[in-house]
C-alpha cells in the first residue's frame, strides 16, 4: 500500500509539472495565448503600477521551470520512491505547480480578481514546502539544487509577484490609495517585500536561492521605476535599499548558521 502511495505521489508531481509547463507556454503567448504582461488589459505590465518589475525580470521563470522539471524527473527515479524527504515535499510542490497553472489561466481569462487568492494560496504552499525543506538536510548536491534550490527560487519570486499582483488588482479596480500618492504606496509595499525577505533569510538560515530571486525581482522594480514610463525615484531607492538589506541579513544568517553548526560539531565531538 505504501509503495502504491509513493508511486502515486511521484506520478502526481510529474503530471503537475507537465501542466505547469503547458500553462507557461500559454502564458508566454507561444501557444496562441496572450502574453501575461498584455493580458487582463495590461494590468501586470511593467508600467502598470509602481511595484511592477521590468519585463526582463520574468526571465527568472526559466531557471524556476527548469528546476521544477528536473525535480519532477529526479523524484520519479526509484531511489526517491520511498525517501521520507520527498514524501513530505512531493505534494506541496505538486500543488504549487497546479496553482501556478491556475494563476496563468485566471489572467488569460481576464479574471484578475481571482488571481489574488490563487497567488496568495500559491505563496502559502511554497512557504510550507520551504519549511519542510528546512526540516531535514538534502542527501547530496543534486537534491540541494533541484529540490531546495528550486523551492527557494520559486518562493522568493512569488513573494515579489504576490505584492505586484495585489497592487495591480487594486490599481485596476480604481483604488487611489486614500490620497497618499503612488510614491508613498510604492515605498510602503517595497518595505513589506523587504521585510518578507529578511524573515525568509533569518528563518531559512541564510538560504541563497530565495534571497537571490527576491533581490532579482526588487532590482528590476528599481530599474523599471528609474528608466521606464512610470518613473518613481522614491520607490526605486526603496527597492535598492531592500535589496541591500536582504543581502546583508542573508549573509549574516548564513554566517551565524555556519558558526552554530561548527560549534555544535565541536561539542558533539
Amino acid at each position: 500500500m505504501k509503495q502504491s502511495s509513493d508511486r502515486l505521489r511521484q506520478t502526481v508531481v510529474l503530471v503537475s509539472a507537465v501542466l505547469a509547463i503547458v500553462g507557461s507556454f500559454i502564458g508566454s503567448g507561444a501557444a496562441g495565448g496572450t502574453p501575461i504582461q498584455n493580458a487582463s488589459g495590461g494590468a501586470l505590465a511593467a508600467d502598470a503600477t509602481p511595484i511592477a518589475p521590468g519585463g526582463p525580470a520574468f526571465g527568472i521563470w526559466t531557471p524556476i521551470y527548469l528546476g521544477l522539471i528536473a525535480y519532477a524527473i529526479w523524484q520519479f527515479l526509484p531511489a526517491q520512491k520511498t525517501d521520507a524527504r520527498q514524501r513530505a515535499l512531493g505534494y506541496p510542490i505538486a500543488a504549487s505547480l497546479v496553482l501556478n497553472a491556475a494563476w496563468i489561466l485566471s489572467i488569460q481569462f481576464d479574471l484578475l480578481v481571482l488571481s489574488v487568492p490563487v497567488i496568495v494560496l500559491l505563496l502559502i504552499v511554497l512557504i510550507r514546502a520551504f519549511r519542510l525543506s528546512l526540516a531535514s538536510r538534502p542527501k547530496n548536491l543534486i537534491e540541494t539544487i533541484v529540490a531546495d534550490g528550486t523551492v527557494g527560487l520559486y518562493l522568493g519570486w512569488v513573494s515579489v509577484a504576490t505584492a505586484a499582483n495585489v497592487t495591480a488588482v487594486l490599481v485596476a479596480s480604481g483604488f487611489f490609495g486614500f490620497g497618499l500618492g503612488s510614491d508613498v504606496w510604492g515605498v510602503g509595499v517595497i518595505a513589506v517585500a523587504g521585510l518578507v525577505g529578511v524573515l525568509i533569510a533569518l528563518y531559512g538560515r541564510g538560504r541563497l536561492a530565495p534571497a537571490a530571486s527576491l533581490c532579482w525581482g526588487l532590482g528590476w522594480v528599481a530599474v523599471a521605476r528609474l528608466t521606464g514610463y512610470l518613473l518613481s525615484t522614491p520607490t526605486a531607492i526603496a527597492a535598492i535599499a531592500a535589496v541591500a538589506v536582504i543581502v546583508i541579513v542573508t549573509a549574516f544568517a548564513r554566517i551565524r548558521s555556519s558558526s552554530f553548526a561548527s560549534t555544535e560539531g565541536l561539542v558533539s565531538a
